[in-house]
């Protein structure tokens, strides 16, 4: 049936939100899109989408008819796992979900070689540091550094997530080094936008009891590489994962502080949703990042 084939567009758009966004996402053109949502309408006799100037949005008979769609596409996709798991080589798109900064420095300079490795997958790799929907998204993968909280999805460690406090020496020559948790409200403390605690900063002491610190600074930024540029200009103190101070570090143009109080360490995982079949796709690659990246002992922390 021809409206079958209408199914992915008609999602696509309402998760772009515009044709236009649905067209590169498909990789077609707008006109094409628009045809085919008009040509859908019209074989179910029903309006789908509201049409204006500024926005798209759902009919009532378009609500009930995406419900459909994405279960449609589900059973599509659970249907083509299937089939995967007989070909024996991974094959297909692989869309992934990373957050910037470690796609962009982990994960990006892997590509390349898996590519190689698996001619017959293809990759679409989303760079975002706020957290999406997976299925809403449609992304079979994604790497998130937080704590799980959606039930419905699996997950696989991949390494662990070491923060620390540090500073450039710069800095310390003109403001001195806090020696006590306390002489860091007398500092400017940098603050990274999507951190759960933003000015309240937590701390792990020695003896393993957790206590909390009120800051304040100047520069609020949601990207962790705007981040640790600022730091290493000197200006500020700030908190860092060490997969992006690592080479800062190693280097000297930024220092820890304050040993005696740890900060609280994430997880790194890969997540995807639950599945009858996990793609072999999606295996794979898992493989491949967890053989690359080191797995509890990952690559940069070695100079720690």
């Amino acid at each position: 049936m021809e409206s079958m084939n209408a199914i992915p567009i008609f999602v696509a758009v309402v998760e772009e939100g515009s044709f236009a966004a649905a067209a590169r996402r498909v990789g077609v053109t707008k006109s094409a899109i628009s045809k085919r949502i008009s040509q859908l309408e019209t074989h179910l006799g029903v309006q789908l989408l509201h049409r204006s100037t500024r926005k798209l949005s759902l009919s009532e008979a378009g609500e009930q008819y995406l419900t459909h769609a994405i279960q449609s596409l589900a059973a599509a996709q659970d249907a083509e796992d299937a089939v995967a798991q007989l070909q024996g080589a991974p094959q297909g798109r692989l869309r992934i979900n990373t957050p910037m900064s470690f796609g962009r420095l982990h994960v990006a300079p892997l590509i390349p070689e898996f590519l190689e490795t698996y001619p017959g997958v293809g990759i679409d790799m989303v760079m975002d540091d706020r957290v999406v929907d997976m299925v809403e998204g449609g992304f079979d993968l994604a790497i998130r550094v937080r704590t799980l909280e959606d039930s419905a999805l699996i997950a696989r460690k991949l390494a662990p997530c070491h923060n620390l406090l540090c500073a450039a020496p710069c800095y310390f020559e003109k403001h001195g080094i806090p020696q006590k948790l306390e002489d860091l409200r007398d500092h400017n403390c940098l603050q990274y936008a999507y951190a759960s605690t933003i000015h309240t900063w937590q701390f792990i002491q020695d003896g393993g009891e957790r206590v909390s610190l009120e800051t304040k600074g100047s520069y609020q930024v949601n990207n962790s590489e705007a981040l640790r540029e600022a730091l290493v200009a000197g200006v500020g103190i700030g908190r860092l994962p060490t997969f992006i101070a690592n080479e800062e570090i190693a280097a000297g143009r930024l220092k820890p502080l304050l040993p005696d109080h740890k900060l609280p360490s994430q997880t790194i995982y890969a997540v995807f949703p639950e599945r009858r079949h996990l793609p072999a796709k999606v295996r794979v690659f898992v493989d491949f990042l967890v053989d690359k990246l080191g797995g509890n002992h990952p690559y940069w922390e070695e100079a720690f």
